[in-house]
């Protein structure tokens, strides 16, 4: 991983309190489950967003991402690419400053809408495993 990825990564982690999860589900099989869930032990709040369910993670969920009242800092995507530019637009209505779309999650049009914005996008990459192979601990 070369150096200013290294740091933009590190500092979205440091810089993070509350990740809006849009696609997680109660299934423990998934990677919208058992990476939240990890995120959530190590100290960052999960906001939950999805249609499906009232509660994930304990947790009352969003129906859409555009009903997320709370604040939050990351935007994390469990959805096909082709929701993506929509759920970046939602991100940037609501302010966040990172989308990140999950491992096998690759959408150029979505990236270039975020970036427009302002916004830091990564995609294709797990939010999890990334911060295990940071070697970042849980949030003091």
């Amino acid at each position: 991983m070369d150096t200013t990825l290294e740091r933009t990564l590190r500092d979205i982690y440091a810089s993070t309190e509350a990740i809006a999860v849009v696609g997680a589900t109660p299934d423990p099989e998934k990677p919208g489950n058992f990476i939240p869930r990890y995120l959530q032990s190590q100290g960052y709040r999960i906001v939950p967003v999805t249609p499906s369910h009232d509660e994930v993670f304990d947790v009352s969920t969003y129906a859409a991402l555009s009903e997320v009242d709370v604040p939050v800092d990351v935007v994390e995507v469990f959805r096909p690419a082709s929701e993506a530019s929509g759920i970046v637009r939602d991100a940037i209505a609501l302010g966040v400053k990172v989308v990140w779309l999950q491992l096998g999650i690759v959408s150029e049009e979505a990236a270039a809408i975020g970036r427009q914005a302002g916004l830091t996008v990564i995609m294709d990459r797990c939010m999890g495993a990334t911060h295990r192979e940071l070697g970042l601990g849980p949030r003091s």
